[in-house]
């Protein structure tokens, strides 16, 4: 949840570098690309949020998105000597980066309530919010420190050399940290086991209370008696 806060916070406060370091510095072309990073949040939210709702995986959900959220981090900051600016690959990267980030908040913000059950879910939720919030303003300013700094890559090799800012190698870092933490969850979801242990019980209810209005249709009054005693 952090990680996922911290990623959107901090690349729609710099928008407009990120679109700057692409060549896009119209700024209506700006804001439109603002606009679309902000609507793939959402989208993403309704579809893979609704996709974990029914599946109830949750782990191998955010760790696709963590792991995809990486390579999409990369066009953000990286410029290739050899082919300068890419805009349409920025914009593309902007807008998938939101799609899988984004989810990352729903789907932990619902595992967190899964896992701490019977636990208060405001009080659940009021944390993740309040710690996420926290994190990533504190993030906002090392993020502008270090996007004044570019890293060189490869510069000894002309066909690959390049170069990539500082704010979204340690978005880079965050994120890969995040993903090396995460993929050692392995808390019960306490609400799933507990919301089919109840689903269950109402189908056994539901099959005797069947078995029961067959038996009064076949009078069988001894073999009923005997179920009713069950």
């Amino acid at each position: 949840f952090v990680c996922s806060i911290s990623i959107t916070n901090i690349v729609g406060a710099f928008i407009d570098e990120v679109m700057e370091r692409g060549g896009i510095t119209d700024k209506l072309q700006v804001a439109l690309a603002g606009a679309g990073f902000e609507i793939a949040i959402v989208l993403g939210g309704i579809v893979i949020g609704g996709y974990v709702d029914r599946t109830k995986k949750y782990k191998r959900v955010t760790l696709v998105c963590l792991a995809v959220s990486v390579v999409l981090l990369i066009p953000l900051g990286l410029t290739e000597h050899r082919l300068g600016k890419e805009p349409t690959l920025l914009v593309i990267s902007l807008i998938g980066l939101g799609l899988v980030a984004g989810p990352i908040q729903p789907i932990n913000a619902e595992l967190a309530v899964d896992v701490t059950y019977p636990g208060d879910e405001t009080a659940v939720e009021s944390v993740q919010q309040i710690g996420g919030n926290l994190v990533s303003a504190l993030l906002v300013p090392l993020a502008e420190r270090a996007a004044r700094k570019d890293y060189e890559l490869l510069d000894n090799i002309p066909l690959l050399a390049s170069d990539i800012r500082g704010d979204v190698v340690l978005l880079l870092v965050l994120t890969v940290a995040t993903y090396c933490y995460f993929s050692g969850f392995a808390a019960p979801l306490k609400r799933t086991i507990a919301d089919r242990n109840d689903e269950d019980a109402r189908t056994g209810i539901e099959m005797s209370l069947v078995r029961v209005a067959s038996l009064e249709n076949d009078d069988t009054d001894d073999e009923m008696g005997k179920l009713l005693n069950e």
